[in-house]
């Protein structure tokens, strides 16, 4: 082989089924190849023919081809490598997989590529006909790099701005940074099959530019998964990111469009100054939300739950869910004071429940979820009530129901619980199939500009954490948004994965109707105010297409207009009246309050008790747990049998295995940081075989008709499992969820969800819930975050029976409390302030006849029956400290103190408190201890209550000193402080 001859090698990019079919044609007929390939393969064949003696024969052909040199046949191989038959891999000459001299920079940016000995391939003159085969070669390959560039950086000169706002020049998307010249343009190369294959280079950039640098820009590089990649690039660039639309298509745009806009004329027009956060500047959210639920219903979706913000909600409940327009004018007008009096919601925050029906006939149930002002914390809540309904309708393939949540460009930045969302996309416990993203790009945050609102380039840029693509698409092109609605439902069928659609707009009006944005970008919306609303630019392409005329155009927007105006005259009529929307799965629930509701028989018999209990202690024969394991299910199997007292986690565990096998057993789902084994190790409720790590779960295996009881680990994450939970329990009434915290302080990081959902749904939005939250609470000496789980918060938020707050000290108050949550019709929050040295506590136990007969008591009694004459002090508390006041009680020989125990804080029953304290003398102090300081736990909520004296006795408090942290960090100061309440408690 002439060694002066360089190697030849074809770039990484090349489609190869093109290239073979090339050669194979070269080889009947040199002159069918253009000029350039022609040198090219005929160089090619120079080199061969100069190492015939050694090269393996694949046939008679002179040149030591046949004319079927790519086809199927005995594996041989030549000296360039290359392998001919079934298990053909090219690595030389037609190699895919062979390093070019171009490489991608760590920031994705192709660099120029240079050849072996360091010279610019850039800066090589134009090609000609008589082209060595070498440069060919490099002309193919920058070829390549340019064809790589557009896929990975064409989004970043896509005309995404309807407002035309300039976009930095980038060079790499360029012919001459990789050294072409116009002359070059009809010079035919190598491409892949979706980019046409061989073909001038005018047009494999034509449809790259049209694929990725139109009204549709595109991140998708960053996903690992070479067949996904390969799926997008495929159908985006066969069909040029582009879908043909009939007169049908377009008309039923058009009028959504019309829709859009008339609907926000007709309420700036009819309601002056009031606040409507106007859509306007967005319309074309309309059709992409009508497209949408069209190609979801047609995939086979049959419930959509949609999460949004409130800018364009108006519009969105009317033209979209089909909240009738009189409702809503209704709303505007306001006329009753007393109806919503302490209650309710602004109407831009509410929700709506409706049924639509596709153009083919399908039924798609509708659920746009209420929402406050916190923007994007309605996300995980959404994406909770879908898997709700899945798991309801056995879908297990998560087909079946979508969550479409519609974003704003800044919160989507800005907002941490975007990142906790997205990060439960494809978690076993929270996964749906796919969340829709369709982020609204204002551009723009109420008067923040992105240059102060984000680091990234785009808004969207956290989404990238996924293995998904991202479509950013000119609003102002309903056609380019039809495009990726399309294509975004394809690859969310296809795929079950999360899909992003950044849709560029603007914003035409202030944050709010009252506002002015003048004030902060004149130049911006000096731009906004001289364009025509986005319906008027798209009619006007229609009418240049012939596709509908103006009279058909005017006809729509007349019918709507008309419509409204009807609407609006319903609304004003004096006995006009909105009916209660309280949702069809609330049926046989009820909130209001505990006092109206009925109690329920919670026992269960000992027989059918200690059944379950050994199911739950019992392992298949071939699994083997860990030794410490083995002890604790033997210990179980006592507990079972009789022989001993049950401890915490086997009442939790019989309250869920009761619950799960009843005559209409209850769904249980239970997730939380660690709560498979439980942050103190003590639930046990997953197990693992030590030798091969093989799960199992007793609980899943009770009975064959039993309900699923699903307990998860949740990722690290409060506030985005906390909504999960909360949207999962709204449309799982009928079941028990709950969340437990690592550490009951742990929840606060979800305040909102706790403050703007679990606390005041019912009020502000009349929906129920059961959640139950797990909160371990209890001063151990383990410092400030690991001490208290902020009681007095809940207790502060307390009203109209919105929630219950409780701390059972007893595994029987805790076995009775979580059926009670079940059975009782009675949907509320249960916020549990939940043991941790307890549940090993010696104490702490329950024998088998407390959940036989026993039920949930809001006072426990004197354990030792202390009442009467002889008692001269009550010590009321609740939770652990019980025990340490007890055990003291006992070291001082004291028989004339009584220990209650408040295990329900709220709802706060002065009928069952006044009972409790009946047995003692009128004049006996009461004495509220806690281990919390003064200005926590319940001393503030009970001080405000009853002031110096409860029910006509003395009340005094004990606790520790105010103070800003909850606990002390020493172990040694917080015996010391423990010691100084139990003395206070007997002496003060």
């Amino acid at each position: 082989m002439n060694t002066d001859t360089p190697e030849i090698q074809l770039p990484a990019n090349i489609n190869l089924a093109f290239v073979e079919e090339l050669y194979g044609a070269f080889l009947q007929n040199p002159d069918s190849a253009p000029p350039q390939w022609r040198a090219y393969f005929e160089q090619l064949q120079r080199e061969e023919n100069g190492e015939s003696s050694t090269r393996s024969s694949v046939g008679n052909n002179t040149n030591g081809h046949s004319n079927g040199a790519f086809a199927n046949g005995d594996a041989s191989q030549n000296n360039h490598g290359f392998r001919i038959g079934p298990s053909f891999v090219p690595s030389s000459i037609f190699n895919p997989n062979v390093a070019t001299s171009s490489t991608q920079t760590p920031n994705g940016t192709i660099a120029p590529a240079t050849s072996q000995g360091g010279a610019a391939y850039l800066n090589t003159p134009h090609a000609s006909n008589s082209d060595s085969a070498q440069e060919i070669k490099r002309s193919q390959e920058r070829v390549g790099q340019l064809i790589r560039a557009h896929r990975v950086r064409g989004h970043m000169i896509a005309q995404l701005d309807p407002l035309g706002l300039p976009r930095p020049a980038h060079d790499e998307l360029t012919l001459e940074y990789y050294g072409f010249e116009d002359a070059d343009l009809d010079r035919p190369f190598a491409a892949e099959e979706s980019l046409g294959g061989v073909q001038p280079l005018r047009d494999i950039l034509d449809r790259l530019r049209d694929t990725y640098c139109r009204g549709i820009g595109v991140q998708f590089t960053h996903i690992d998964d070479l067949d996904v990649r390969l799926w997008l690039q495929n159908r985006m660039e066969s069909t040029r990111n582009r879908i043909e639309l009939g007169r049908e298509e377009q008309l039923r745009i058009l009028t959504k469009l019309t829709d859009a806009v008339t609907f926000e004329e007709f309420i700036r027009r009819k309601f002056v100054g009031a606040k409507s956060f106007s859509l306007e500047g967005a319309e074309s959210l309309v059709p992409l939300l009508d497209m949408a639920i069209e190609e979801a219903g047609e995939t086979g979706v049959s419930h959509v739950v949609v999460g949004m913000a409130h800018r364009g909600r108006l519009n969105i409940l009317a033209n979209i869910i089909g909240k009738s327009p009189s409702r809503i004018f209704a709303e505007f007008e306001d006329k009753d004071p007393e109806l919503h009096a302490g209650g309710g919601d602004v109407k831009y925050h509410l929700g709506y429940t409706n049924e639509w029906k596709t153009q083919s006939g399908k039924r798609v149930e509708l659920t746009l979820c209420f929402n406050p002002s916190h923007l994007e914390f309605v996300n995980p809540v959404a994406m909770g009530r879908t898997r709700a309904k899945q798991d309801r309708d056995g879908d297990t393939k998560r087909t079946r129901g979508l969550t479409l949540l519609i974003h704003g460009d800044a919160a989507f930045a800005g907002e941490g619980v975007i990142q906790e969302t997205l990060n439960l996309s494809q978690l076993p416990a929270y996964t749906i199939g796919g969340t829709l993203h369709v982020v609204v790009n204002n551009q723009i945050g109420f008067t923040t500009s992105p240059s102060e609102a984000r680091s990234s380039i785009y808004a969207t840029d956290v989404a990238k954490m996924l293995q998904i693509p991202i479509f950013h698409v000119n609003g102002e092109d309903p056609e380019a948004v039809a495009s990726v609605v399309k294509l975004a439902l394809d690859f969310r069928t296809k795929f079950a994965r999360d899909v992003v659609i950044d849709m560029y707009c603007y914003r035409r009006l202030g944050h709010n109707e009252a506002d002015e944005p003048a004030f902060t970008q004149p130049l911006l919306y000096r731009t906004i105010k001289a364009r025509k609303s986005v319906r008027e630019g798209y009619l006007e392409q229609l009418l240049k297409m012939n596709g509908v005329t103006r009279e058909e155009a005017d006809a729509i927007g007349e019918k709507r207009r008309q419509l409204l105006e009807e609407e609006l005259a319903k609304a004003r009529r004096p006995d006009y009246q909105a009916p209660d929307h309280m949702r069809a799965l609330s049926a046989g629930y009820r909130g209001g309050l505990d006092k109206d509701v009925p109690e329920v028989a919670t026992g269960v018999s000992s027989t059918r008790l200690k059944a379950l209990l050994l199911s739950t202690a019992t392992l298949p024969d071939d699994f083997t747990p860990h030794p410490v394991i083995k002890k604790l299910l033997a210990a179980r199997a006592q507990m079972a049998r009789g022989e001993a007292p049950l401890n915490w986690a086997a009442a939790e565990a019989l309250a869920f295995a009761t619950l799960a096998t009843e005559k209409a057993p209850t769904h249980i789902r239970f997730t939380g940081q660690d709560v498979e084994r439980g942050t103190f190790s003590h639930r046990h409720a997953v197990l693992h075989d030590i030798e091969t790590d093989r799960v199992y779960a007793p609980l899943r295996h009770l009975a064959p008709n039993q309900a699923p009881v699903d307990i998860y680990n949740s990722p690290l994450s409060e506030v985005g499992v906390l909504g999960f939970e909360y949207g999962y329990s709204l449309d799982a009434l009928d079941g028990l969820t709950l969340w437990e915290a690592q550490f009951g302080d742990f929840w606060n990081v979800a305040q909102p969800i706790v403050d703007q959902f679990i606390a005041s749904a019912e009020d502000k939005w009349r929906h129920l819930s059961g959640l139950v939250m797990l909160l371990p609470h209890g001063f151990e000496g383990m410092g400030p975050e690991h001490s208290s789980a902020r009681l007095e918060r809940f207790l502060m938020m307390a009203a109209e029976d919105n929630i219950q707050v409780v701390y059972p000290t007893t595994p029987a108050q805790y076995f009775h409390l979580l059926r009670r949550q079940v059975l009782r019709p009675f949907r509320k929050p249960l916020v549990v302030m939940s043991p941790k040295s307890l549940l090993r506590h010696i104490e702490v136990v329950s024998p088998l006849e407390e959940l036989e007969h026993g039920s949930w008591q809001a006072f426990l009694p004197d354990a030792h029956g202390r009442r009467g004459k002889g008692v001269n002090r009550v010590l009321v508390c609740s939770g652990k400290i019980y025990y340490e006041l007890d055990k003291e009680r006992e070291a001082r020989g004291l028989n004339d103190v009584a220990i209650l125990r408040l295990e329900q804080l709220y709802p706060f029953d002065l009928h069952k408190a006044a009972h409790a304290l009946a047995g003692y003398g009128k004049n006996v102090p009461v004495v509220w201890v806690q281990e919390e300081p003064e200005n926590m736990g319940a001393w503030r909520f009970l001080k405000l209550m009853f002031g110096d004296k409860i029910m006509g006795r003395p009340l005094r408090g004990v606790y520790r000193p105010a103070s800003a942290s909850p606990a002390t960090g020493s172990a040694s100061s917080h015996k010391k402080e423990q010691e100084r309440v139990l003395e206070a408690a007997f002496t003060i």
